[in-house]
């Protein structure tokens, strides 16, 4: 989005057309002095090793459907990193783990762009080893296919989320 576009055509609080807003970031009215802050969604992203292969999903929705991505998703209120990644992988493949399961990895900024809205992310990535790669998908509306890939057959260009296409290429392509 560039400056001065926004997904408001009003002021939220006094229905005002005399507003700014600063860097997909910050809604201002001239009108009320209404001020709303567009902060940053946390969202989890679990790295399951296996041997030298990873775990990727193929998205079945947008953004970036059918690209390639990583089980995990929003964190909801009142709920630790951790737990949003164990409650998301239940969701998703149906896989029971404990967060002491979870390596904490890094930290990642992305832009998660969601009906014509540029939500600003921190990607939380974790690594969970896995003793199989026998999982399946339990959110099919979400998750099209499973796909494990030895790392050095990784195409970071199948990969949706600039984020996680930085955090394997730093950390798992560079080994």
């Amino acid at each position: 989005m560039t400056e001065g576009t926004t997904f408001f055509k009003f002021c939220p609080h006094c229905g005002s057309q005399d507003f700014v807003y600063t860097n997909n970031f910050k809604f201002s009215c001239h009108t009320c002095d209404f001020v709303l802050y567009h902060n940053i969604a946390a969202a989890v992203a679990i790295v399951f090793t296996h041997q030298d292969k990873i775990l990727f999903t193929v998205r079945n929705v947008e953004p970036d459907k059918g690209k390639l991505d990583l089980p995990g998703g929003f964190i909801d209120p009142d709920e630790t990193a951790e737990q949003a990644a164990c409650r998301e992988i239940k969701e998703e493949l149906g896989l029971a783990i404990a967060s002491q399961e979870l390596k904490y990895i890094t930290t990642s900024p992305n832009n998660y762009l969601y009906k014509n809205v540029a939500y600003r992310t921190m990607d939380i990535f974790y690594e969970c080893p896995l003793s199989d790669e026998l999982i399946e998908v339990a959110a099919k509306d979400e998750i099209k296919d499973l796909i494990w890939i030895r790392r050095d057959q990784i195409n970071l260009q199948a990969i949706g989320f600039v984020s996680i296409r930085k955090v394997i290429q730093e950390r798992y392509l560079s080994e």
